[in-house]
């Protein structure tokens, strides 16, 4: 299975347009080591040729264009993208589908529900998208059992619901739905080898340490480091649970999940530019590389 990391970045990637923070400040003047990051998304394969998208930032040209395997090869119009994955219908994991209207062949998106109503209507993209090329979805099931995509050869793909937030203009941002959030294994048939990816992650629930547990690769929220860390920045006062996202550090933090949950190689993405590990010199990222936790970066690849 072959898995390249278009972005590891959070929502505004690093360093954010509009921000002054300790992190983005450093890197823009060079005082900081540290590698910039576009907003999270990855692509998966099994033959290195048609590719599965998982989400589409509104950073995707950028990340299409650095990224050979996807170019066109045949005729005038072509791509190695088969297939979209929609984790959420945040709108830095979505907006890049507006980027891929010029498509000539229907854009297969899976996702949820839940994902497909806010798409639909708070943030009508699907409905936009159908002026430019054909939209085709496909629900992606949330009860165990499995799927495969067309054209993705050799993969076979289960999701779960995951406890995080629905984006602020989803109708139940304040009321969660089973699939407002979720996370994916994707198993190669022929070897079983397994990922396990979950960029928005807000609870450790008991079928996230099963899937953990039984990952080659785990690929998993790292957006914050502490739990008060937008404060701490000085941005505003709200804390990662309440963002739908499991902070690193602290009890029941992602270096304690990762460290009693899995054997398999472990990795953190979508990473917000307030993170301390981003500075590849930072105490904060001595303890995860002690931890044996690595922190992804755009263009990273990952042969399982």
């Amino acid at each position: 299975m072959k898995i390249r990391v278009l972005g590891a970045g959070a929502g505004g990637g690093f360093p954010q347009w509009n921000c002054n923070c300790h992190n983005c400040k450093r890197v823009r003047s060079g005082e900081m080591r540290a590698k910039r990051r576009t907003q999270s998304s990855i692509a998966v394969s099994s033959d290195g040729r048609n590719w599965l998208l998982f989400n589409a930032s509104p950073d995707i040209r950028t990340q299409l264009e650095t990224f050979p395997d996807s170019h066109p090869r045949e005729g005038v119009r072509d791509s190695g993208i088969k297939a979209i994955l929609l984790i959420d219908s945040q709108i830095d994991h979505t907006t890049g589908l507006l980027m891929l209207r010029e498509s000539t062949v229907p854009l297969e998106i899976y996702c949820s529900a839940p994902v497909k109503q806010d798409l639909s209507s708070g943030f009508p993209l699907l409905h936009m998208l159908e002026h430019y090329c054909t939209v085709n979805h496909h629900l992606v099931p949330l009860d165990g059992s499995s799927f495969t995509i067309p054209l993705i050869e050799d993969l076979r793909l289960y999701s779960h619901a995951l406890k995080s937030k629905a984006p602020p203009y989803s109708p139940h941002r304040n009321h969660p739905h089973p699939g407002d959030n979720i996370g994916v294994i994707v198993e190669q048939i022929s070897t079983g080898k397994k990922l396990y990816y979950a960029p928005g992650l807000g609870e450790f629930e008991p079928h996230v340490e099963e899937a953990m547990k039984s990952a080659d690769c785990v690929l998993v929220d790292g957006t914050f480091w502490q739990h008060d860390e937008m404060a701490r920045a000085g941005i505003n006062d709200k804390l990662a649970l309440e963002l739908g996202h499991l902070p690193q550090s602290g009890e029941g933090g992602m270096i304690e999940i990762l460290t009693s949950a899995t054997q398999g190689r472990k990795m953190l993405i979508h990473i917000n530019n307030t993170n301390p590990i981003l500075d590849e010199d930072s105490p904060e990222r001595k303890k995860l590389d002690e931890a044996g936790i690595e922190v992804s970066f755009d263009g990273l690849e990952i042969n399982l």
